[in-house]
């Protein structure tokens, strides 16, 4: 497999854990171009729909289920001989998890060992390449964040996954897994459809000509990058594989911006600057202030961000115009 990940996965097969997610989705896409055969597991119709969105959906093999069901990932990689083992399933919205501590848990910390403990005991995985989050470190004093800076996630999300992160390097250095793990800012692009977020909710908003929706007071500060450069970022840790077992990577841009600022940069790619969002000053229970440094990755695997955030945004929104002139013909003439 070539350094850059983008050749070496004709005829590999592969399984992706959160394949009907925005980010499992996109993946599976990048993967399929390179001529991978992918194996992903969905846990309800949502997912279906989105690989469908995308239009892969005929393209891979589904296992349905949740991945903290005994047995499920194990049946998926023994069934269809799986190489190599992307896991991405998680539940990832941090409202949610400050409601529903519990079922975050059950998903993001024990579907995390179920899917390690299922590739461990399998002779046919070569590699696995687990998803944590900028989330992990928690809210520090000093930014940007490096691969050193201590894992201190207090809130339910971020708890779950400084858990996760644990777990896959605790497999790696206790039993020589080659697992390795991906450390990413928040990821934005084409396909995803949780309007709870703030970027789709925002375009989605724009496009419909009414007031977006800043959940906190417009100041806390994010670290964004474009799907496709999260794509390479995995399939780069795989193709480093086993040489970069037990590692941990930041994939990111390095330069935050605000809410507010993120609002006015959308609602200028959308063409809707007369309007006006609607800030509720309501969010709880999550970090100010994020940044990642990414020069391990560009070091060690030679992944860098390639999309800048002005034209990602532009390539979002246009993606978007099509989809929702597509999905809501209401919204025609508004979006014309």
């Amino acid at each position: 497999m070539s350094d850059n990940g983008r050749d070496g996965w004709r005829d590999r097969t592969v399984l992706v854990t959160g394949i009907g997610g925005f980010v499992g989705g996109g993946l599976a896409a990048g993967l399929l171009a390179q001529g991978a055969t992918v194996v992903g597991v969905v846990r309800d119709s949502g997912g279906e729909r989105l690989l469908e969105t995308l239009a892969i959906g005929h393209r891979v093999e589904l296992v349905h289920g949740s991945i903290s069901e005994p047995g499920l990932v194990q049946r998926a990689i023994n069934e269809y001989e799986v190489d190599t083992v992307f896991h991405l399933a998680a539940q990832a919205i941090v409202g949610v998890a400050n409601r529903s501590p519990l079922s975050t848990f059950e998903s993001n910390i024990m579907g995390t060992w179920r899917v390690l403990e299922a590739s461990r005991q399998s002779p046919t995985v070569k590699r696995v390449v687990v998803a944590s989050s900028d989330k992990a470190y928690g809210s520090q004093r000093h930014l940007p964040y490096t691969e050193e800076t201590p894992l201190s996630g207090i809130y339910p999300y971020d708890a779950s996954k400084v858990c996760t992160d644990v777990l896959a390097r605790s497999y790696a250095a206790t039993y020589h897994m080659p697992v390795a793990v991906t450390r990413c800012a928040n990821i934005y692009g084409p396909g995803d459809l949780n309007w709870s977020r703030l970027i789709p909710g925002t375009i989605r908003s724009a496009l419909n000509g009414s007031a977006p929706i800043i959940r906190s007071d417009g100041t806390p500060e994010r670290d964004y990058i474009y799907l496709d450069d999260a794509v390479d970022g995995y399939l780069r840790v795989a193709a480093h594989l086993p040489g970069v077992a037990g590692e941990a990577f930041n994939l990111g841009s390095g330069r935050p911006v605000s809410a507010s600022a993120l609002v006015g940069q959308i609602l200028l790619a959308a063409g809707r600057t007369e309007l006006r969002p609607r800030i509720l000053g309501e969010a709880n229970g999550e970090i100010d202030r994020q940044s990642l440094a990414s020069s391990k990755a560009t070091r060690m695997l030679g992944w860098r961000p390639s999309v800048t955030l002005e034209l990602g945004l532009a390539a979002t929104v246009a993606w978007y115009r099509r989809h929702l002139k597509v999905e809501h013909p209401v919204l025609v003439e508004a979006l014309a």
